[in-house]
């Protein structure tokens, strides 16, 4: 399976009334040396930003940057998550856990980390998406989910998104 690194380009491009469009674009790692110069688009974890916190001793998150003529596509998703990812996205924190944040407070209660998000099919006009936990006896396991909760998932964890290129392929043929 080839997979293509995205980040969340858009959040809220219009309104269909109780669903909001997403899009995701392409990106690929920034060489050493080479500046994001604040391009739109350019994410340090090309997911789309968030904030995880890591270890003292973890690396510096590489960088990414949009991919010049790369693939793209929307994704139609619910009000709820939209608005889930845009909190995310703004920072806001709310009093209490919302569904998504509950999720999150479970895995890593149980020990595990939300290691990536995949969107990996496209079935009548319906994506699906897997979340990669690595649980806390290393172990990794896929979970089936909807993208736009994926994505809600991933943006607090700062959490690469990937895509499938027979995804994009797919999406790409619907398009047209």
């Amino acid at each position: 399976m080839a997979l293509v690194r995205m980040e969340l380009a858009r959040i809220l491009i219009r309104e269909l009334n109780d669903y909001q469009i997403i899009e995701l674009r392409e990106v690929a790692p920034v060489e050493d040396g080479e500046d994001l110069d604040g391009a739109p688009g350019s994410a340090a974890s090309g997911s789309g930003g968030g904030g995880g916190g890591g270890s003292k001793e973890s690396p510096a998150p590489k960088q990414f940057s949009q991919v010049e003529n790369g693939r793209s596509f929307p994704i139609v998703i619910g009000l709820p998550e939209a608005q889930a990812i845009e909190r995310r996205l703004k920072g806001i924190v709310i009093k209490r856990p919302q569904t998504h944040d509950l999720l999150m407070n479970i895995i890593a209660g149980l020990g595990g980390k939300l290691e990536s998000i995949t969107i990996n099919d496209l079935q009548d006009h319906t994506f699906f998406a897997l979340l990669t936990i690595k649980g806390a006896d290393g172990k990794k396991v896929n979970i089936d989910s909807r993208p736009s909760d994926a994505i809600a998932l991933g943006i607090a964890s700062n959490v690469p998104i990937f895509v499938d290129d027979k995804v994009l392929d797919a999406a790409e043929r619907d398009e047209q």
